[in-house]
């Protein structure tokens, strides 16, 4: 199992502590140095008063913080999680993708969503109750911009009468693009057009909230794992299909650090079920807390939760 760990950059009511490039530099050096894989960030460009009231969170642009990760690092992965790209236009996005593609040498991961917060989509011009179809449309587009040839395109949402964007990324054919949600439309997206599938824990309330279905167990996980498997072989996909899961105790809302053995359990547990990969946050007061939980966290979870691995667990 590989590993990309949150990058605090939502912090906005501690600029001091994680909104510097000082502090970005050296949160991502830890990282790279510690041996994890990847970093993360997430993407509110307008969050809805209420739900930033109710324990909603801001962020900085995915692409210009994940930019100030790259400059210092040399390794590190740059995952967007997520990026939703059902109102952003699919042309300014395949080229903030390709440039920072280019320039960080071939490391972003494209974790991307379709939203769910109908007053944001309101707030940026964008068709809400249309958005799963624009975020096809703008998955198909965006593979057409990134061969950096002539695009012609007549879709529903987006016309191309013989465009050209360059310089391609550095991956080819592009960037892995994962895709977020729980539902049947998710792992049906993920399945047919890209990558790898970003689920995420969610019951109750929040499901209806963030309008996805409800992964409570890792037996509900691995169910839903098995729908992609199924639907793989019924379109006869033979690529690998990445997983990236969020541990039930590791949210980004998660309140207190677990035990280590509880995390351990729960990784091996998930990577029974067939994830891949897995997206882990912390909560941390200041930076020092943070370069401190990294450290943790390379010594008594990577290391081994890849113990396990290679003994057969």
């Amino acid at each position: 199992m590989k590993f990309s760990f949150h990058l605090p950059l939502e912090r906005v009511e501690s600029p001091a502590e994680f909104l510097n490039y000082p502090a970005v530099a050296e949160m991502a050096q830890a990282l790279e140095g510690a041996g994890i894989d990847a970093c993360y960030v997430t993407d509110h460009p307008a969050p809805v008063d209420r739900w930033l009231a109710s324990g909603g969170h801001q962020a900085l642009d995915p692409f210009v913080a994940l930019s100030f990760a790259a400059a210092a690092t040399t390794t590190l992965k740059l995952h967007t999680n997520i990026i939703v790209i059902a109102y952003r236009n699919p042309w300014m996005i395949a080229k903030s993708v390709a440039s920072l593609d280019v320039l960080s040498g071939g490391r972003v991961i494209m974790g991307i969503g379709s939203g769910y917060l109908e007053g944001e989509f309101k707030a940026l011009g964008a068709p809400f109750t249309d958005r799963g179809a624009v975020m096809n449309e703008t998955i198909e587009l965006m593979k057409q911009i990134w061969t950096g040839q002539s695009v012609q395109f007549a879709g529903t949402y987006f016309q191309a009468d013989g465009n050209t964007a360059r310089p391609v990324p550095a991956q080819h054919p592009h960037p892995p693009i994962w895709v977020g949600g729980n539902g049947d439309r998710a792992i049906r997206r993920a399945v047919e057009t890209c990558d790898g599938w970003s689920p995420f824990p969610v019951k109750g309330k929040m499901s209806a909230r963030v309008r996805t279905d409800e992964i409570v167990t890792v037996d509900d996980l691995r169910r839903k794992i098995v729908q992609a498997k199924e639907l793989a072989d019924s379109i006869g996909r033979t690529r690998p299909l990445d997983v990236c899961m969020v541990p039930f105790a590791l949210t980004m809302q998660a309140g207190v650090r677990p035990e280590a053995a509880a995390i351990v359990d729960g990784l091996a547990e998930l990577a029974e079920a067939g994830v891949t990969w897995s997206a882990v946050a912390f909560p941390c007061r200041d930076r020092r807390e943070y370069l401190e939980n990294v450290d943790w966290f390379a010594r008594e979870i990577v290391a081994e939760v890849n113990g396990l691995a290679a003994g057969g667990r």
